[in-house]
């Protein structure tokens, strides 16, 4: 299954909004250097899931901030 993300990073706080099945808006207080945001990405995303970091795989957008992450 593959998720849609708009990231936003160097927040307040670390978030995510789900838009519908497959989209979120995902918060996250790392700045977008050296892959710090998108690694926190993942973990919040993760927790708010319910499932492991590892399960998920971000496919496209590692420089962007349209992202589409997978569910291995």
């Amino acid at each position: 299954m593959k998720l849609f993300i708009f990231a936003k990073p160097g927040a307040k706080e670390d978030s995510v909004k789900k838009i519908n099945d497959t989209h979120f808006a995902v918060t996250v207080r790392e700045p977008p250097i050296q892959g710090r945001a998108n690694k926190a990405i993942i973990k919040t995303l993760a927790e708010f899931l319910g499932i492991s970091p590892s399960r998920l795989n971000m496919v496209l957008g590692h420089t962007n901030k349209q992202k589409v992450i997978e569910i291995i």
